[in-house]
């Protein structure tokens, strides 16, 4: 039984042209696999350098009666009706992908930075920021003001994809980390290797649940028992799908993983592209349903969260 009836979704649109929407945020009726399209991310103020750079909404992060996504440099709230109320800048957020939160602190993926935010709930205000750099596979980090003019150059080196913090550290994971790294607030460390290319990574039970984007699953790794549980993405038949020109450039792409939520000890939830939502079972190792937005091949799930109101 689903104990959870509603999620919230933001979607990125690869290859989006000027004039054209670059994703939207949805809300998702697990129960009776409705969808309403809130916000159609359609602003004119896009930078376009290169792939996957602000494309939509990316991150979900929700606070009391607020809802937080971000586009590539900003940091956005909204109503639970989604009426925008506030936005956010820091000189050294640029290309975020994901947004965290713990505590009274929301933290925010600086990609281009190499670096990871904070930003203060209480104060509505930047007040935290870390840069992680490598050398010779150790992985060292330093403060910096997120609102000064002292911190690290645009290198994009590890290329960040994912935050999560919780009570036993904050844990980050992008492209070219090869795996999740574990923030203890003195070091950061391997937590756990993973394969390359994977997203939304976050500690699990006694494991790791994580999407593996480039074989298209969703997994879950546990110690006890050496549970593995391994669930394919949905994927369409190529004559139901939209395509357009930019496709053949290799941006987009179906089976894209990417976007998770828990919604209990046993249940999931996962995004795919073309934008589609499924809830998996990890005791039964099975999928138990899945929503389909567009057959758009362009549009891709990219933050996913629990919707806690009405």
């Amino acid at each position: 039984m689903l104990g959870v009836r509603r999620l919230v979704a933001s979607s990125v649109v690869r290859g989006s042209q000027k004039g054209e929407s670059h994703g939207g945020v949805y809300l998702i009726d697990l129960k009776a696999r409705e969808v309403v399209q809130t916000i159609d991310w359609n602003t004119v103020d896009i930078d376009w350098q290169g792939r996957g750079w602000d494309r939509g909404l990316r991150g979900i992060a929700i606070d009391g009666e607020r809802v937080y996504m971000a586009s590539s440099d900003e940091l956005h709230a909204y109503t639970p009706d989604f009426r925008h109320i506030g936005s956010w800048r820091s000189p050294y957020l640029r290309h975020c992908h994901e947004l965290a939160i713990h505590g009274r602190e929301l933290f925010l993926t600086s990609t281009g930075f190499d670096s990871i935010l904070g930003f203060n709930l209480d104060a509505q205000a930047f007040d935290w920021a870390m840069h992680v750099q490598t050398h010779n596979y150790r992985f060292n980090f330093s403060r910096f003001n997120p609102l000064g003019t002292e911190g690290p150059l645009p290198l994009n080196k590890l290329h960040f994809n994912n935050v999560f913090a919780d009570d036993t550290g904050m844990y980050i994971s992008g492209l070219h980390t090869g795996g999740m790294l574990q923030f203890s607030g003195k070091r950061v460390s391997m937590a756990v290797e993973l394969p390359p290319g994977t997203h939304n990574a976050r500690p699990f039970r006694d494991g790791v649940l994580f999407n593996d984007t480039e074989a298209g699953t969703l997994r879950y790794s546990g110690r006890e028992d050496r549970e593995d549980r391994i669930m394919k993405v949905p994927t369409y038949e190529a004559e139901t799908l939209t395509f357009c020109d930019a496709d053949t450039s290799g941006i987009a792409r179906q089976g894209f993983a990417r976007g998770l939520c828990v919604l209990g000890n046993t249940l999931v939830a996962g995004g795919s592209s073309p934008s589609t939502v499924t809830v998996y079972d990890l005791k039964a190792n099975e999928q138990l349903l899945s929503v389909n937005l567009t057959r758009d091949i362009r549009n891709a799930i990219h933050g996913l969260a629990v919707w806690p109101f009405d």
